[in-house]
């Protein structure tokens, strides 16, 4: 049986871009950075909501540093199922305390708390030797925070910050822009001088303002991001679908389609608008970049997610002080994660223009 013409071209622009190494290494980077924003609570070694466990005695403490965990349960835990736990984490069933060493008196087992880097002057306390208690051992693969949280925990949850803002606010304004563009360019007259002039305002205000200003008004938070982000991002897929419809319009299959009685609306959706997903997918693979650099500014300003919800863009906030200190890294890790992720999508649409260029 023949296949249709639409899977032949999207198999296509598929080889096409698996043939491009960076189109592909991207793919790649994106798919793994999809996968920690999905699954974060599952491979994150601090599984506890917003992955805010906190342990002032270790704060700031280099990549690889190791230390030993007193457990003792807590009963006021309430166990999770698995798809909570995927969505929102799981509490600790334990109360940790970072300890130097343990050894026993009598019937007592004794631990010496952790208070620094200079054992034999912590606190001691004891616990009988038939206690429920368990010591493991924890290593810190990117260190700790100044709070004593793991600092590989809080980017990989904050990946999912990221991804989220980037999706939805693409989302909205791919609706919002093909919307009006589309009615701009299928229609014309005056609905196109209207529209034109609300793009024209939009566009005249600096981005950065704008987002500023909308965040001002719907608040601080993790969904108003979203809107705001989203609402400032339309104008440019507005105007690419405003000038494609008004070409398409005047093509033979538009013409066919209006004699045989097909309503506006579905000319628009079914014979002119999947003639525009290419330009679109270029576009919204630039914007999806900017939605990401967005939301990190307004994290970074303050007016983004708030505490203790992590976000690349507030882990730059609190740890850039420690730029001119030992403690750089705090701040440069989560800045080359945004790097990387931003320019993964500039790389896809970099390949998705190549891909879908007729003359190239």
């Amino acid at each position: 049986m023949k296949r249709n013409s639409h899977s032949d071209c999207s198999e296509s622009l598929w080889h096409k871009l698996l043939k491009d190494p960076l189109s592909l290494i991207s793919i790649c980077l994106i798919g793994l950075f999809a996968f920690c924003a999905v699954f974060a609570y599952l491979i994150c070694p601090d599984c506890t909501p917003y992955a805010n466990e906190q342990h002032l005695e270790i704060a700031v403490k280099k990549p690889g540093f190791k230390v030993s965990m007193l457990q003792t349960p807590n009963p006021d835990v309430q166990s999770v199922n698995l798809f909570e736990r995927i969505l929102f984490g799981k509490p600790s069933r334990y109360v940790s305390q970072p300890i130097y060493r343990t050894w026993k008196e009598g019937d007592k087992q004794m631990f010496e708390l952790y208070t620094g880097d200079n054992p034999n002057c912590g606190e001691v306390i004891s616990l009988s030797c038939g206690s429920d208690y368990q010591i493991v051992q924890r290593t810190y693969v990117l260190g700790t925070d100044r709070y004593g949280r793991d600092m590989l925990s809080q980017l990989i949850v904050g990946t999912r910050v990221s991804l989220s803002v980037g999706l939805i606010s693409v989302l909205i304004a791919i609706f919002i822009g093909v919307s009006l563009g589309a009615i701009a360019g299928y229609y014309g007259g005056r609905a196109d001088n209207i529209i034109m002039w609300l793009i024209n305002v939009v566009w005249s205000v600096p981005t950065v303002l704008l987002v500023v200003a909308i965040t001002f008004a719907l608040g601080k938070g993790f969904w108003q991001v979203f809107v705001a982000v989203g609402l400032t991002m339309w104008v440019d897929i507005a105007r690419m679908v405003r000038g494609q419809v008004k070409s398409l319009k005047e093509k033979e299959f538009v013409e066919a389609s209006k004699a045989i009685g097909q309503s506006n609306f579905k000319i628009i959706t079914r014979q002119i608008l999947p003639n525009v997903v290419g330009a679109i997918s270029v576009i919204t693979a630039s914007n999806f970049a900017t939605a990401i650099l967005q939301e990190a500014g307004l994290s970074f300003l303050g007016l983004g997610v708030q505490p203790p919800m992590p976000s690349w863009g507030s882990m730059i906030k609190e740890n850039y002080g420690y730029i001119i200190l030992d403690a750089a890294y705090m701040a440069i890790i989560p800045g080359i994660a945004i790097m990387l992720l931003v320019l993964a999508f500039i790389c896809l649409g970099s390949g998705l223009r190549k891909a879908l260029d007729v003359k190239g």
